[in-house]
């Protein structure tokens, strides 16, 4: 079964003897190793599949990696393994811990829109700025397993003290709500394990082998649950590589790796360093950068690719030109070597760095696509469907409610919401508890009461229905009676129309199809569409585009030829990072966008850009030079001249090959 892993992949295949971190470097067949884990576990060492669960990030990494080892326990002997992401594991421990953890088994759960919303209306404010800093300041706290009253604590300035304050309130919304944000889900099971030892031990006896993937990128509050899930026994596999670690500004810490050998002085270290993507150049260039950062475990990858193509160092003039330089050397590159469209990729430190590479693609009829679009999930349409899912779920939601309640019309306004708030917050109850009240019948007259009860009573007959029936009638049932489809039609162009019920179907689809393969009623469907909010599950990963991402969001992929733009001082590294201090998870950032590469690399920067209407010089970034000697650096920037010579180039190979 391991006849095909090298043999420090075997080895951390088949340890057992207790805690162990493999080290695995970019491209080194992570994956494979987790998934042959599983399997040797399973079919060599009799562990049933219900008591491994291997926890990854995304949905897409957990569905690769279910795929992976479904195809080598070949069917039935994988019935029961869990395969999922740190959240979902959480809500798994919360819906069958819920009455410990004061929640009802039906408890909401937010997205970032909602969090956001409520914070909002705390503060009183729709300053997006000041919202989205008060958000990422509870997250946190919440990963750094703070309590409100733990925050107010260890508050040290004023700003923070206003943020403490509206932590707590935020906190109590939520609870009254009995709903829980994404931070929640890690926070609670590890809060709960801690204070209730007899749910613990249950849950450390359920899983007896825990394996995570990415364990650089887990935070405080991940790594706490994964200490009280494994307990004593320690029995877990850390797959992570401390030269990618770069979410630091959203709470992960590569100071978990160092914190497992100080919890577990007999942790057992395997390094996987050969790499299985990239050419010897690029793991050259690779290797020396990242050996100006400070090292918890010395290692170095190496290829068997062969030496490959120079690393190419273009400057530019300024971004269009340095667009127009990259477009012009793909199109003859891909020309001259007959790739693909979606063998490229350009990856940059910034978002707002894309538009200048998306207008040049398109002079060119080049067909792309930008990461980090809009979620499927995101559309209003599909928040509009999904608000009438979580009402049905759990009446307390408020947010739902109002959404629902609205969408589609039903005369409702504002006035009405607006009288009902006041009964709720007099009550204090929620919002449809309120419209069966005595006050409402006194505040609100029968014409605004009336639409309010019957929609209230309509979603009481759904939520019976829902534990009780198949999901795809009750939805059917849903959809017809609330006449979203007409709704859309009298309320948008018909080709906008046609697009956005064409979304709703196939999220009914998907839904009715996920409801039926996982035996899942509707209100276990509408817990796990609340935890899936990314596409990648939906993507069409074959379609012939070239990628445009960030750095960020390229961790995880490879492509044949990358072309890694501006990267110039203040950008690459970010100023603020470099003057924060955080220079080096800013070389990290550049490792991983060296090491997306397999065939070519080419890194470009300009001479000046536009700042506020004005033309700055740059410099090229320190990461350049760190990158080594054997990379080819640039004359003069791309002149008039040599762009007209590449595109007469470009012009040759089109007409040899148009003639041949």
């Amino acid at each position: 079964m391991l006849s095909h892993l090298n043999p420090p992949q075997r080895e951390a295949a088949k340890y057992l003897d207790g805690p162990l971190l493999v080290l695995a470097g970019a491209g080194s067949g992570k994956t494979r190793v987790i998934t042959h884990k599983i399997a040797w576990l399973i079919r060599e060492c009799g562990f049933k599949p219900a008591s491994i669960a291997a926890i990854t990030f995304t949905n897409k990494a957990a569905k690769e990696m279910q795929e992976r080892a479904g195809k080598l326990l070949e069917g039935k002997d994988g019935k029961g393994l869990i395969v999922t992401t740190f959240h979902s594991l959480g809500l798994r421990i919360l819906r069958e811990e819920a009455a410990s953890a004061e929640l009802k088994p039906r408890f909401s759960i937010l997205d970032s829109a909602d969090a956001l919303q409520i914070i909002s209306e705390i503060l009183k404010t729709t300053d997006k700025q000041l919202i989205r800093q008060a958000a990422t300041q509870i997250s946190l706290w919440k990963n750094g397993l703070l309590s409100p009253a733990e925050a107010q604590q260890i508050a040290a300035t004023d700003h923070e003290q206003v943020w403490a304050k509206l932590y707590d309130r935020y906190d109590a919304t939520l609870r009254a709500y009995q709903a829980v944000d994404f931070d929640d889900l890690i926070r609670l099971p590890a809060s709960l394990f801690s204070q209730q030892g007899e749910i613990r031990n249950k849950w450390q006896n359920r899983l007896r082998h825990v394996l995570v993937d990415e364990y650089q990128d887990t935070n405080a509050a991940q790594y706490q649950l994964l200490k009280l899930l494994t307990g004593p026994r320690a029995s877990f596999t850390a797959v992570g590589d401390d030269d990618q670690a770069i979410y630091g500004w959203r709470g992960a810490s590569a100071d978990n790796l160092a914190a497992l050998k100080d919890d577990y002085p007999q942790l057992h270290v395997v390094k996987l360093e050969q790499n299985y993507r990239s050419t010897v150049r690029i793991l050259k260039a690779a290797n020396s950068l990242i050996s100006n950062n400070p090292k918890l475990f010395e290692k170095k990858l190496w290829s068997e690719l062969g030496v490959g193509d120079a690393i190419q160092v273009i400057v530019a003039k300024d971004d269009a030109q340095e667009a127009e330089s990259v477009v012009m050397r793909m199109l003859a590159h891909k020309m001259q070597h007959r790739a693909r469209f979606r063998d490229y990729a350009i990856l940059y430190r910034g978002n707002h760095q894309a538009r200048v590479f998306e207008q040049a693609l398109r002079n060119e009829k080049i067909p792309y696509k930008l990461s980090g679009g809009q979620s499927f999930f995101d559309k209003a349409e599909i928040k509009d469907i999904t608000a009438y899912l979580r009402l049905v779920a759990n009446a307390d939601d408020d947010p739902a409610f109002i959404r629902a309640v609205t969408t589609p019309k039903r005369g409702i306004g504002a006035a009405t919401l607006e009288a009902l708030g006041a009964v709720a917050a007099d009550l204090h109850v929620s919002l449809f508890e309120a419209v069966f009240t005595s006050a409402a019948e006194a505040r609100l007259n029968a014409r605004q009461l009336d639409p309010l009860r019957e929609f209230c009573d309509f979603i009481n007959r759904i939520s019976f229905r829902a534990e009780k029936e198949p999901a795809e009638q009750v939805l059917d049932d849903l959809m017809q009676a609330i006449g979203y489809e007409a709704w859309l039609y009298d309320n948008e162009e018909p080709r906008a129309a046609e697009t956005r019920w064409n979304n709703v179907q196939d999220f009914l689809r998907w839904l009715k199809k996920r409801g039926e393969e996982d035996e899942k009623n509707l209100l276990e469907l509408t817990q796990m569409v609340a935890l899936i909010t990314l596409l990648e599950e939906r993507e069409d990963e074959e379609a012939d585009l070239v990628k445009l991402s960030t750095l960020h969001a390229a961790k995880g992929l490879e492509y044949d030829h990358v072309f890694l733009v501006g990267v110039e001082e203040g950008i690459l590294p970010h100023r603020e990072a470099a003057e924060d201090g955080r220079l080096e998870e800013e070389r990290r950032l550049m490792y991983v966008g060296i090491t997306r590469a397999r065939k070519s690399l080419t890194v470009t920067y300009c001479e000046r850009r536009k700042r506020a209407g004005e033309w700055l010089g740059c410099e090229p970034s320190r990461f350049i030079a760190e990158m080594g000697g054997d990379i080819r650096l640039p004359g003069k920037p791309d002149t008039e001249e040599s762009r007209q010579s590449g595109s007469d180039r470009l012009a040759a190979l089109k007409a040899m090959l148009a003639s041949g």
